[in-house]
């Protein structure tokens, strides 16, 4: 069947390096006598995408060229548009120990799995306050994305990759980690050609739900896909937030027009940067248009609002074929009686409910009144429950109880 989607970032076809079958149980035998290279989980998480297709065309990870090229202009050394560099760091000795042209074993340094196997092209050192200056706008070290990169290991190593993992994911995070053939799929089979990727982090309050009705109402569906590796402390863990976004969907939108769905990166809080790729790898998950909203992908105060809104701006003719959808501010009115942004809405901020998933969760967390605008009353009984769950872990293990009573 002829498709109707937009095509994979840079290629005609999905660049696909997960092996399975025989091809992978050869290569897993393989990879079992080779030199071991340990991953962090950033690096996981990107192997990953690269084995599903998800950071098509890429073959591998960057070598020193493309590192600079994407940290200063966005772009690879073929030209090819790229925002943030996708690297593997190692411990110097590790690296010298293994000759150009050889083959590694990658191994989550998490579990000891092994995800995959690289041949090494090349080996080198970088600037890493160069990086988090062109990728993060600021080498400050409390910046959780400057610490991912400062803490990298000496050397990076580049390469193209077998994967041979998707680690937990697929059993984990069942019918909700999707590989982009597979939300293809499901594009196709109900006939959408235009479809908008909705990025979460935080439970679906009522902004994310005015954000995807917004998007219903010009496309014909909404994906809404969700970071299910890992996130800084404090944050609502992945499976709370899959069974808020289920009730939410279930209950209040029409049916056939959303679908969920969930990707294995780590975070890097790049603020603009990461916008561009989350509406890169949306690409090639099928989606031609990507939400931005205020403060995307950001941490802190270290973005404007809008910032993530304005990056777009900046790309070159034919960069990037997902485009962004642009969405004010949003709130709840209380004299408009619903949903409002500062482009509908002729009242002033007395009369405003701004909602943001950081005020949600300080309220849940200190146990506070959450009013019944800031999100669906189903979705704060989940959110609830969790919190209530999580204050009598941190009781049972103040009073020295056993981890196991916890659970109980």
């Amino acid at each position: 069947m002829a498709t109707t989607l937009i095509p994979p970032h840079g290629a005609k076809d999905l660049k696909i390096l997960l092996l399975e079958g025989t091809a992978r149980e050869a290569e897993l035998k393989r990879a079992q006598t080779l030199p071991k290279v340990m991953l962090s989980s950033r690096e996981v998480g990107d192997l990953i995408m690269l084995g599903i297709g998800g950071f098509t065309p890429l073959t591998g990870f960057m070598g020193h060229d493309d590192w600079k090229g994407v940290c200063a202009d966005m772009k690879m050394s073929n030209g090819l548009f790229w925002p943030i560099p996708i690297t593997l760091s190692a411990d110097k000795s590790v690296a010298d120990a293994i000759n150009i042209g050889s083959d590694v074993c990658l191994v989550n340094a998490e579990d000891n799995e092994i995800m995959g196997t690289m041949t090494v092209k090349e080996k080198y050192s970088i600037d890493k306050e160069f990086e988090c200056k062109h990728v993060f706008r600021t080498n400050d070290p409390a910046h959780p994305g400057v610490k991912m990169v400062m803490d990298q290991k000496e050397v990076n190593l580049a390469g193209p990759v077998k994967v041979l993992s998707e680690s937990t994911f697929p059993t984990e995070f069942k019918g909700i980690y999707q590989r982009p053939t597979e939300s293809r799929k499901m594009f196709q089979e109900r006939g959408w050609k235009d479809i908008a990727a909705l990025q979460l982090r935080n439970p679906m309050h009522r902004s994310h739900e005015f954000l995807a009705k917004i998007a219903i109402e010009v496309m014909d569906g909404i994906y809404i896909h969700q970071l299910v590796g890992k996130l800084k402390p404090g944050d609502i863990p992945a499976d709370v937030r899959v069974k808020c976004i289920d009730v939410l969907v279930e209950k209040y939108f029409a049916k056939n027009t959303a679908i969920q769905g969930g990707y294995p990166l780590d975070m890097r809080y790049a603020g603009p940067r990461e916008a561009l790729l989350h509406a890169l790898f949306r690409q090639n998950y099928g989606c031609n248009f990507m939400i931005i909203g205020r403060d995307h992908a950001g941490v802190g105060d270290y973005y404007g609002p809008f910032d993530a809104q304005k990056i777009f701006d900046e790309l070159w003719d034919g960069a990037l074929l997902c485009k962004p959808l642009k969405i004010d501010w949003t709130f709840w009115c209380y004299k408009c009686g619903g949903m409002a942004s500062m482009k509908t809405c002729a009242h002033g901020k007395d009369d405003r409910l701004m909602l943001s998933g950081t005020a949600l969760r300080k309220g849940l967390s200190e146990g506070g009144d959450i009013p019944a605008e800031f999100s669906r009353p189903e979705v704060l009984a989940i959110l609830r429950d969790y919190y209530a769950h999580l204050e009598e872990k941190v009781e049972i293990k103040l009073h020295g109880h056993a981890t196991g009573d916890a659970k109980k």
